[in-house]
């Protein structure tokens, strides 16, 4: 705090001084309170470190454990931990809790076999906000395992003055927890009895009084526990001569610097044998005036034990003739120590520097870096120099922090930090040591008086542009033209990368610099800065430059062989190059496995390889690349050779046994892993024998038949089998020993079982536990029992058992529900008679646990109701993308987990989706099962249960699996192509992901080519990062077609490719002359509409263009005249309607005449009276739009616009042939308007119209004209019930107005040019509304069948529907009247 208010009394100080002096002018001013301010905004360096750091600590389970850990800032830093890599969630975690001093306790430590959430490695995380963060060392947690004895003492005589040794051997971790007692009384501390480190007992020098029973103790929490007790004997003194013999010969240990080191020699014989010892061959002095002492037995003790310690230690023991000698290894050990910790650093941006950090140990230490707790990623602007040194280049505002050198080894790690501040350029740096800069950025150091900054420099070019290398010139500033004084500052950095390197000219007034060590064919940004004594002025334009690509490299290697010498090593040659650039340097040889993605490379000198340590019968590939002084050249192309066969490494897995009869046991097993066969499995070796006897009989199966059935066995017996696998270079481990007994007499399996004994249910609330009994007539054979069941019909499911089972568990059923349950007995021949049960499973709310057992046969005892244990530890462990390895312990069974009676595991699994409730189930007599055939990156969840006799457990708890991915399957789906609005030679793909993922996607890669049979490496290459689902592909040729396929990839590889898609781009840049673009024009791919003005009318008369549009509007009196004959023409209507409902009974003719009168008015037709029809006419409801239904004569429809005919005179209707089934077309045709969207919005004038009045149908022209081309429809939207146009005919010929507001769904061309066909990728949507598509209207019928359907109308037709067609034929002229006034 008195460091604080100093440092604001200095700053309130600066600013007085500051305001009390005379104000400068112009640039001075602005230089001089920028010097005071930069004086007074250095930032101090932070304390920042840890006081207490955890330690490696040993526990026991139940106790407690403290990790110490403290740390100290000004600012009171936020504790966390880390376990094994990830943070603990302390708030939530009952057992582990932060004291508040920083350390972690963890309460009553957890460990089991299978289950050790405790153990692992724990680092401290101290931050504080706005400052850093700072790790710890790391520190491993360890538990001691159960208490138990490797060796027990045994009973030993010694003569007297002999030495004994009482063995007693426990695990490493254990060994501290170990003492021991003579006749159950803990043993004094006495030079005589010295615990070795293994936690033997030596007793020299042994008198009557050592004689007793000895023990070893180990103290553990709780109560202790104790060895076997061994009798001591204590015999006379020997007379004869006995043979020298070494009781305790020395074994090779390991000690950490500092530590003591025990070394046993005990000898026994007579005469009392001499030790001596000797290192590395020489004699050790053993006095006891150094470090070297021999205590009593023969034993050397080292204290302070030194890496010079070291080496071979020899044991001499002498017995008057006799000469012995044993020999053990020391290995020193050193944890890493820091030689030179990283200092503190002030820095500016743009700059570089170096963290320097030196650390020793054995082994030699691995060094990493950490910045604000996170490990730093070596890139092109993080360096690791010198070894253990961290470079970063090109300094930006987020490289500030704390940046940690973290040393580790197998013996211990430590950490040191230090922190970099990162200044203002305005800002002056303090004087550091310059060890801390790099050469480029020294001349930064030295404080800027005031005064006025240089301008930025001129004309900075690049004089010199190599591979490597740049050399930059450019002329003084023109604020100073002469420049002597002046040094200059380079920034460069890579095109579309933040970070900014610099580089500074030696000397003042030096206008060149050359800058190195750049990668070939990379564009390069480049500012000059020049600097004055007064600071650093402005900055040059950039200067962008692409360097040289190499060219200098050698070239491939020819004749590049690779052979498999063994089984486990590839013998690689090749030749050198014959481009060579140059001497050749060395070689880097390139392997990868067959199907991974990571490869691996070894330095070599000559022109051969070996490369040893592969997996066996496993492809690999392998590449050469050639170096030289320019750097690598050209790889040579992929070799691929699969390593020798070997025998298996691993046995068969899931070994079961079926017993068939009383002389047939059926074996069934699967292969070894896939990846421990080591070749091609070639048989299977089957062994077995009868238990009584240990004589082998071995049987061969070839091939890979996955079972065998043993017969010619003895009745009743109990036999063991082991089966081996075989490759063609001998036999694999076997199995181990699976026992099954013989029945004693045969079975009959000539009829089906008879009905179970006994069905017993008991409901539960969403589950239902059946048990039974099995048949009374054993003589039959039983296969298995099938399980029905269903809400009222037992037929809805049906499971099946093992012949074993007497108990099954039916869940995922639906509470308060009735179910009816049948259950049979089975075998080769059938099903037998089923047994019925029903019972309601209980209500949400009932808890109780009450058993109801619904008995069927009285003299059935109840089924034992005490259930077997589940197994516990139930762990998934990941083979493949389809195998997951299942493995539990049994808790039933003794401490050796060795199975001995007739107990099987049922395993099941399924997805962990919710709404997945299938089980798929297995059965095993191991502890372990091979799950195959599993979907890969999918999560499972397993589960486990067993069952004895007619006890079962309940399902264990889940274990959860996911399987590795692997490369998709299947390739992208709906693969589209279109092209982009406005941009002809830009297309855009679209696709869909591939339905067989089998991963995650990561990417996508595009080819195309206008070549579809071209190799595929001959395509172009577009990839897309990520999981996008389009990608623009730009410059395309016009009038081209191309074809293109996609592939997709995951973390595994890349997947197949999509089959090839055709597009061809348009021929014009003009956006009406694109035939692909599916409604090309200046609306028709989403576009607005064009903007007429509010005083535009829609033109309804006048001349026509080529493409139908109206060129000239109707004056008011034909608009007037209009609406007159649309309002006669609605009061024939009427009357016709009138006359219908009134006259129904009259003639025949005159029903015809008044339908073509009220139809057709005076008109006369060209073809034949008999070929007119009446009108299909609709409204389309979604767009309230008025739109006939017609039918073009040309396959090609055009599309036109065309007014309203003046007067009733001039409409022809157009003759064309009658399609079979009328009604169909129509219903067809309505459903591809409704589903045609079109985002046309034209002006009312230039739709289509639709309507429901009753005119004549299909296209219309005056009476004058003669048809001239195909009718065309638009289908277009515009306001509700504006569109009020009839389509005509075009001309023929004549110019195209590409103004005119005509939008055709196809290109619209003369009868000359007939359209061009081109196939075309389906269309996708992009995001917007589908343009429109072309319509085929159906065509106008015969007369005689619109008389037809006249009188079907009429017949069918009821008052009331007649009563609601007027209503709404005065709504329609109701909506018309107000749009022609308005």
């Amino acid at each position: 705090m008195a460091a604080r208010r100093a440092r604001r009394l200095l700053g309130s100080l600066c600013i007085a001084l500051l305001f009390a002096q005379p104000a400068p002018t112009g640039a001075a001013a602005r230089s001089g309170s920028r010097s005071l301010l930069t004086e007074s905004l250095v930032r101090t360096f932070t304390p920042f470190y840890f006081l207490v750091e955890p330690l490696d600590v040993l526990a026991v389970r139940g106790m407690s454990v403290i990790m110490n850990c403290s740390a100290q800032c000004e600012t009171p830093p936020r504790i966390e931990w880390r376990k094994d890599g990830s943070l603990l969630n302390l708030v939530s975690d009952d057992r582990r809790q932060l004291l508040p001093d920083g350390s972690l306790l963890i309460n009553s430590v957890v460990h089991s076999k299978h289950n050790k959430p405790d153990e692992g490695y724990y680092q401290c995380v101290a931050t504080v906000d706005n400052l850093g963060t700072i790790v710890s060392r790391t520190a491993k947690l360890t538990v001691a395992g159960l208490p138990r004895f490797v060796s027990q003492p045994e009973p030993t005589s010694v003569p007297r003055g002999g030495s004994a040794v009482l063995g007693c051997e426990v695990t490493a971790e254990l060994a501290p927890l170990l003492r021991w007692e003579r006749e159950r009384r803990a043993l004094g501390p006495e030079t005589r009895a010295l615990q070795l480190p293994g936690g033997a007992l030596l007793l020299s020098n042994a008198s009557a009084a050592d004689a007793g029973l000895y023990r070893c103790v180990l103290d553990t929490p709780g109560a202790p526990k104790y060895s076997d007790e061994a009798e001591l004997r204590v015999l006379p003194d020997a007379e004869e001569p006995q043979k020298l013999a070494l009781l305790k010969p020395p074994s090779s240990l390991s000690r950490l610097a500092g530590q003591s080191a025990l070394l046993p020699c005990v000898a026994a014989g007579f005469p009392p044998p001499l030790v001596r010892w000797a290192r590395n061959g020489e004699e050790l002095p053993t006095d006891g005036s150094g470090r070297f002492q021999l205590l009593p037995g023969g034993v050397l003790e080292i204290r302070d034990v030194t890496e010079a310690d070291a080496g071979t230690f020899t044991c001499i023991a002498e017995s008057g003739n006799d000469t012995l000698e044993a020999q053990a290894e020391l290995a020193v050990q050193v944890p890493p120590t820091f030689l030179k910790r990283p200092a503190n650093i002030y820095a500016h941006e743009s700059m570089d520097i170096v963290f320097e950090c030196e650390v020793t140990g054995k082994p030699t230490p691995t060094v990493k870096w950490v910045k604000n707790g996170d490990v730093v990623i070596p890139s092109d602007y993080f360096k690791i120099v010198k070894e253990h040194n961290l470079q970063v280049l090109g300094l930006v505002k987020s490289d500030e922090g704390f940046y940690q050198c973290i040393a580790e080894n197998d013996v211990g790690n430590a950490q040191a930090g230090a922190q970099l501040i990162i200044l203002d350029l305005d800002v002056a740096i303090p004087t550091l040591p310059p060890t801390s800069l790099t050469s480029a950025t020294n001349d930064h150091l030295a404080a800027a008086p005031a005064g006025p900054l240089p301008s930025a420099p001129r004309d900075v070019v690049a004089t010199l542009v190599s591979t490597r290398f740049i050399r930059l010139t450019w002329r003084p500033p023109a604020s100073d033209p002469h420049g002597d004084n002046l040094t200059y500052s380079i920034f460069y950095t890579k095109e579309g990368i933040n970070r900014e390197r610099v580089e500074n000219t030696s000397r003042a007034g030096e206008t060149q610099v050359m800058i190195q060590s750049l990668m070939p064919e990379t564009v390069y940004v480049f500012r000059v800065v020049a600097q004055s004594r007064h600071g650093p002025g402005e900055s040059s334009a950039p200067l962008k430059v692409a360097t040289q690509p190499e060219v200098q490299l050698p070239g491939p290697a020819p004749n590049i062989r690779a052979f498999s010498s063994s089984p486990t090593s590839v013998t690689v040659t090749w030749e050198t190059p014959l481009s060579g650039n140059g001497d050749i340097q060395n070689y880097k040889l390139y392997y990868m496995e067959k199907g991974q993605h990571t490869e691996q490379d070894v330095d070599v000198a000559g022109l051969s390889h070996t490369v040893t340590g592969l997996k066996k019968f496993t492809e690999y590939s392998f590449r050469v690349v050639a170096y030289n002084k320019h750097g690598p050249g050209v790889s040579t192309h992929d070799v691929v050779v699969r390593t020798l066969s070997d025998v298996p490494s691993a046995p068969p897995q899931n070994l079961t046994l079926e017993v068939r009869n009383s002389k047939s046991i059926l074996l069934q097993w699967q292969p070894p892993p896939a990846g421990t066969q080591s070749g091609q499995i070639t048989g299977y070796k089957i062994r077995y024998r009868r238990v009584a006897r240990k004589s082998d009989v071995t049987e061969s199966v070839a091939g890979t038949q996955l079972s065998q059935l043993i017969e010619g066995l003895e009745r009743g017996t109990e036999y063991s089998f082991r089966v081996a696998a075989m490759t063609i270079n001998g036999t694999g481990p076997a199995t181990d020993w699976v026992s099954a007994e013989t029945f004693e007499s045969d079975l009959d399996e000539s009829r089906v079982p008879e009905v179970p004994s006994s069905l017993h249910v008991r409901p539960l609330v969403t589950s239902i536990v059946v048990s039974w009994t099995p048949p009374e007539n054993q003589d039959v054979v039983v296969r298995g029992y099938a399980i029905g069941y269903g809400i009222g019909s037992p037929h809805a499911q049906t499971i099946k058992v093992d012949y074993k089972q007497r108990y099954y568990t039916i869940e995922n059923l639906d509470p308060s529900s009735h179910y009816v349950i049948t259950l049979k007995a089975f075998n080769n021949v059938g099903e037998g008679i089923p047994l019925y049960e029903s019972a309601v499973t209980r209500p949400h709310s009932d808890t109780s646990e009450v058993d109801l057992f619904v008995i069927n046969a009285p003299y059935t005892p109840v089924p034992d109701p005490s259930p077997m244990m589940p197994p516990v530890g139930v762990q998934a462990s990941i083979l493949s993308h389809d195998t997951i390895r299942i493995t539990w312990a049994d808790n039933s069974l003794p401490k050796n987990q060795k199975i001995t009676d007739a107990r099987f595991y049922t395993v099941r699994w399924k997805t962990n989706i919710p709404a997945n409730t299938k089980y798929k189930t297995a059965n095993a007599t191991t502890l372990s099962y091979l799950v195959t055939g599993l979907k890969p990156n999918t999560l499972y969840e397993f589960s486990v249960m067993v069952t004895k006799g007619r006890r079962s457990s309940t399902w264990s708890m889940t274990a959860h699996g996911t399987t590795f991915e692997l490369v998709p399957t299947s390739p992208p789906k709906d693969v589209t192509v279109v092209s982009k609005e406005g941009k002809p030679r830009t297309i855009i793909v679209n696709w869909q992901p591939p339905s067989e993922a089998n991963g995650k996607i990561t990417g996508y890669i595009i080819y195309y080519s206008t070549d579809v049979n071209a190799e595929i490496h001959d395509w172009v290459i577009e990839p897309v990062v990520g999981n996008r689902l389009t990608h623009q592909i730009q410059e395309l040729t016009l009038d081209t077609p191309y074809f293109f396929k996609i592939q997709a990839r995951n973390s595994k590889g890349m997947g197949p490719m999509s089959e090839a898609v055709q597009f061809r781009t348009p021929k014009a840049e003009s956006s009406d002359k694109m035939p692909n673009d599916q409604a090309s024009g200046s609306a028709g791919k989403g576009s607005r509409p064009m903007d007429l003005g509010p005083d535009y009318k829609p033109p309804l008369g006048g001349s026509n263009s080529p493409h139908g549009s109206p060129t000239s509007p109707l004056d008011s009196n034909m608009l007037l005249v209009i609406i007159v004959s649309v309002g006669v023409i609605t009061i024939v209507i009427v009357v016709i309607v009138a006359v219908f409902c009134t006259r129904r009974t009259t003639s025949h003719q005159k029903k015809k005449r008044a339908a073509c009168k009220s139809v057709n008015g005076s008109h006369k037709y060209k073809g034949n009276s008999k070929d007119v029809k009446p009108p299909d006419l609709w409204i389309h409801h979604e767009r309230l739009e008025l739109k006939p239904i017609d039918k073009s004569p040309d396959p090609n429809p055009i599309m036109t616009d065309t007014p309203i005919p003046r007067n009733s005179q001039d409409i022809t209707p157009v003759d064309n042939s009658m399609d079979s089934n009328i009604h169909q077309r129509r219903n067809s045709y309505r459903e591809s308007v409704r589903n045609t969207p079109s985002t046309d919005t034209m002006p009312a004038g230039s739709a289509v119209p639709s309507a429901e009045l009753a005119e004549p149908e299909g296209p219309f022209l005056p009476a004058e004209e003669e048809p001239q081309g195909p009718p065309t429809a638009h289908v277009r939207p515009s306001h509700p019930l504006k569109s009020f146009a009839v389509p005509a005919v075009p001309n023929a010929g004549g110019p195209f107005d590409p103004a005119l507001p005509s939008t055709p769904l196809l290109s619209q061309q003369a009868p000359g040019h007939p359209l061009h066909a081109v196939k075309t990728a389906s269309i996708g949507t992009l995001g917007r509304t589908r343009p429109p598509m072309p319509v085929v209207v159906p065509s106008a019928p015969e007369v005689q069948e619109t008389t037809r359907m006249l009188e079907d109308s009429e017949s069918s037709y009821e008052p009331d529907e007649l009563t609601k067609e007027m209503a709404h034929l005065e709504g329609l002229m109701k909506d018309l009247n107000a749009i022609t006034t308005a």
